[in-house]
């Protein structure tokens, strides 16, 4: 089962525009904040459209705090030669809900494939250091159900708890939806367990 740790890093923000030369090569470096992988093909489609002669538009993402997805896309330069050494900078400052794009226009000199990994770290790095990066606590979130009559005793829990609720329906059946600091789990945990007429459901 895979860990999940207390804290993360991420971006705040969108990162300026950073611009790297090589042999009359322009490399232009973006940084994303992004919370899930269809978020990701709208920025490229816009980077696209505002470097309409790029001739490649590489990137690499990760998203997920325990279970860790990633991608890194060449967009045609040659295998691993751009979005792998991207990747490679979005590790090396230990970020995850982030997407790095770096759009190449082509200056007439080949740099090669060492010449290019060179170029996209670099590129990858400049977008990254332009850019606020941030340590988030990680949250989980859990739904409770349990019938009106338990009321009280799960607002007064809730509320000695100091935990948040993201939403609630409340009936002749209630259900709430908590967001828990991943550090105070165990202690939500005990305190709603020992309530046996109410019904602990891990959402994330």
């Amino acid at each position: 089962m895979t860990k999940i740790p207390d804290t993360y890093k991420t971006l705040l923000k969108p990162s300026p525009e950073t611009l790297f030369k090589e042999k009359k090569s322009k490399f232009y470096g973006y940084a994303f904040p992004v919370r899930s992988e269809e978020e990701v093909k709208p920025i490229l489609d816009r980077l696209k459209k505002k470097h309409h002669t790029a001739n490649h538009v590489c990137y690499a993402w990760q998203i997920g705090i325990g279970e860790i997805r990633y991608r890194a896309n060449d967009d045609g330069e040659p295998n691993n030669s751009a979005g792998m050494p991207i990747y490679g900078q979005i590790q090396s400052y230990e970020l995850t809900n982030v997407l790095v794009a770096v759009a190449r226009i082509f200056g007439g000199t080949k740099l090669g494939v060492g010449g290019l990994i060179s170029a996209y770290r670099e590129s990858a790095k400049m977008a990254l250091e332009a850019s606020k990066i941030v340590k988030r606590t990680t949250r989980l979130h859990y739904r409770l159900d349990f019938e009106y009559a338990e009321m009280n005793v799960v607002m007064a829990n809730i509320k000695r708890s100091r935990l948040e609720i993201s939403s609630q329906e409340m009936g002749a059946a209630c259900s709430i939806i908590l967001s828990v600091a991943k550090k105070n789990e165990s202690k939500m945990l005990d305190s709603f367990l020992s309530l046996h007429k109410v019904k602990v459901t891990k959402l994330n």
